[in-house]
């Protein structure tokens, strides 16, 4: 069997002396590995950067089999941000994540799509907050969109500030003040209100962190993802 399709490098695992085991989130053809001889070079390391988007080509006998990838680099994403830690982490997370969440073979192109965009906006103002606003989107493509548009309690649409952690629906501010300890914060940004900032990723991350932990991959986030949300509250406390 074989097939041709577009993927953006999600993870490399070394694999004997010169190889490497390569994750790729494709197309049209989902979340794929497959084994690139001679990965490890120096010449082929760049194309293994996770976030580079490759042209790539499987060879195997069964689609269940490992199979044989060769890659040709299209874009390298990540080399943008050397000089900018933080957002090259956001970057390693999406990937670890889209690694972590996503079935095995199964097409999900507005993912696809949604993951280069959001590479495309990490040179923005508002990186972080397109970043959280991407795995709000992941949750909805994956069965488990949040429902953000008026409270659960009142219906009423206005003045929204909390997410109860059960049903991820919205909560108004006084429905929910007798149990604002036990609701998640709601970031303005995600519903039209506000720009964002520190504070407001920093409560975005751990929002959209609690659902992909207990509705998609039923266990912890990647430590790529934990540690991005690590480096934004440590941002957050610099600045009070």
């Amino acid at each position: 069997m074989e097939w041709s399709d577009q993927g953006v490098v999600l993870s490399a695992r070394p694999h004997g002396e010169t190889s490497a085991v390569v994750t790729l989130l494709t197309r049209d053809h989902g979340r794929h590995a497959g084994m690139v001889m001679g990965g490890r070079s120096s010449r082929n390391r760049a194309a293994l950067e996770p976030g580079t988007l490759v042209s790539a080509r499987w060879r195997g006998r069964l689609p269940e089999h490992l199979g044989n990838l060769t890659l040709e680099v299209v874009q390298g994403y990540s080399a943008a941000f050397l000089d900018d830690p933080l957002r090259l982490a956001t970057l390693t997370a999406a990937c670890a994540l889209a690694e972590a969440a996503l079935p095995e073979h199964q097409p999900h192109p507005a993912l696809f799509d949604g993951l280069l965009a959001l590479f495309g906006l990490l040179s923005g103002d508002a990186w972080a907050e397109s970043y959280v606003r991407w795995e709000v989107g992941l949750l909805a493509e994956l069965g488990f969109g949040l429902d953000l548009d008026r409270c659960a309690v009142t219906g009423a649409n206005d003045y929204l500030a909390y997410v109860s952690p059960r049903t991820g629906r919205a909560v108004s501010a006084s429905a929910g003040e007798p149990y604002r300890d036990r609701l998640l914060p709601l970031p303005g940004f995600l519903i039209g209100l506000g720009g964002g900032g520190p504070q407001a990723v920093a409560e975005g991350l751990r929002l959209t962190g609690h659902f992909l932990e207990r509705h998609l991959l039923n266990g912890p986030l990647p430590p790529a993802r934990l540690r991005l949300r690590e480096r934004y509250e440590n941002t957050v406390a610099r600045r009070r």
